[in-house]
């Protein structure tokens, strides 16, 4: 890929994202990509994914405030912010959305009439999910929490394919 294809590729997105009020992130070439597997011991990795659940929770339906507690729940894990989407859905003014990582994604689903959120936090490199953790809870102050934890695309290291 040339650079004028690269710079025609991004001209093209930008304009996309402002006719849609989509943020776009820079470009990536082949040699900007990086293996964001994580290594421990003898296995590596896709990532972490927490399943979170808050009961109990307050403020479900504010788009606002639902933005801007993944914003903050993504930088307190050291991930990178590519792009935020919300619903609102009426009559009961629940949100689904997703915020979209360059090591994965938050996505978020609520249910305000029944005082329940559901988030999934899925995050490979560097990046830190349980982080996210005391973000959700000091944004929606869960009176209960269940959080499960998976190791996603989990191998040993000798079976794991490299490029």
């Amino acid at each position: 890929m040339s650079i004028k294809d690269i710079n025609d590729t991004q001209t093209y997105f930008n304009t996309l994202s402002q006719q849609r009020s989509w943020p776009v992130g820079s470009a990536v070439t082949h040699r900007d990509r990086k293996d964001f597997f994580i290594r421990r011991d003898d296995y590596e990795f896709a990532g972490n994914h927490l399943i979170i659940d808050l009961f109990g929770a307050q403020i479900l339906d504010s788009l606002d405030h639902m933005e801007e507690a993944l914003r903050e729940a993504v930088e307190a894990a050291g991930a990178t912010l590519l792009h935020i989407h919300l619903h609102h859905f009426t009559p009961n003014g629940g949100i689904s959305g997703v915020a979209v990582l360059a090591e994965s994604h938050i996505s978020v689903h609520t249910w305000p009439e029944r005082q329940f959120a559901a988030f999934d936090v899925f995050m490979c490199g560097d990046a830190q999910p349980a982080k996210t953790l005391p973000v959700l809870e000091r944004f929606f102050t869960p009176t209960g929490v269940d959080v499960k934890e998976f190791i996603r695309g989990r191998m040993p290291l000798d079976t794991a394919v490299t490029p």
